[in-house]
């Protein structure tokens, strides 16, 4: 064994070069679509989607790297876990851009009901974005910390808590967003005076709420794999990071590509709502 080898798999199980490849090539893809949105609509609040989308295909790259090189390779396993864990963070940030601006546009619309909690998008905005920031971080250090107790030969469940604890403040602060994200939903359904705006933006705001669901779904599930250790049934079996983290993220980008915002948000990023102008001007 080299001497950046752990002495067991970290995995629980040697990466299956097909979920690997398909990985690869549908973010691949992905990326495609999402580059394509960018520079056709013009709106580069959304390059984080493609950066999301190139991280993942980076991820599956070194998983590649562990499945037909090393499995042991404590590099390779920390590389693919950084990548793959922070690019559903860029896809949550362009979440929470989404919502910003649908305040924003809807105030400058009209909408005469917006909860006290949504008044102040920016804010919202940051606030969300500085928590997913802060969570990764501490996610990373745990997963790194778990490689260096693995390869020292110590005990991994200091580092395994400090991996679950970063993944269940993210998991309680996308709750919380998604209960925002549903109140506003809701309110602006409710307003007699957006009802033709509303039918315009449905769209939008129905596929904005699958994703975030699919990404809460991967949250749950890491949270719910770390919570029962290093070497638990969920951390070791590949069938259910294949069905709960690589799944739902693929569909998650792959609806946000199909129903980009870029198509329903106004191109400007300034912060006046008199100047973010109506939506409904494209229609799926």
């Amino acid at each position: 064994m080299g001497p950046n080898d752990a002495e067991i798999i970290i995995y629980g199980y040697v990466p299956s070069i097909a979920l690997c490849a398909l990985g690869i090539a549908l973010f691949a893809l992905a990326l495609g679509a999402h580059m394509y949105r960018v520079l056709h609509h013009r709106i580069w609040s959304f390059l984080p989607l493609s950066l999301a989308c190139l991280m993942e295909i980076v991820g599956y790259i070194f998983r590649t790297l562990s499945s037909v090189k090393d499995p042991y390779m404590i590099p390779y396993f920390v590389v693919q876990y950084f990548f793959i864990v922070v690019a559903p963070v860029l896809i949550s940030a362009s979440i929470y851009v989404c919502l910003s601006k649908l305040i924003r546009w809807a105030a400058d619309v009209g909408f005469k009901r917006p909860s006290r909690f949504l008044l102040r998008p920016r804010l919202l905005l940051w606030v969300f974005i500085m928590a997913d920031i802060v969570t990764s971080i501490v996610q990373i250090a745990g997963a790194a910390l778990i490689g260096v107790a693995e390869s020292n030969k110590n005990s991994p469940a200091t580092a395994n808590n400090i991996l679950l604890a970063g993944l269940a403040v993210q998991t309680a602060a996308f709750m919380l967003f998604l209960y925002l994200y549903t109140t506003f939903a809701f309110q602006l359904g409710q307003d007699g005076g957006m009802r033709t705006q509303f039918g315009d933006i449905r769209p939008l705001l129905l596929a904005i709420g699958a994703a975030s669901l699919l990404v809460l779904l991967r949250t749950v599930f890491r949270l719910a794999e770390t919570s029962g250790g290093v070497f638990s049934y969920a951390s070791t079996h590949e069938s259910l990071f294949g069905s709960l983290e690589f799944a739902p993220i693929v569909a998650a980008v792959w609806i946000l590509a199909i129903w980009h915002p870029g198509r329903w948000l106004p191109k400007t990023t300034s912060s006046s709502p008199a100047l973010m102008g109506p939506m409904a001007t494209v229609h799926v």
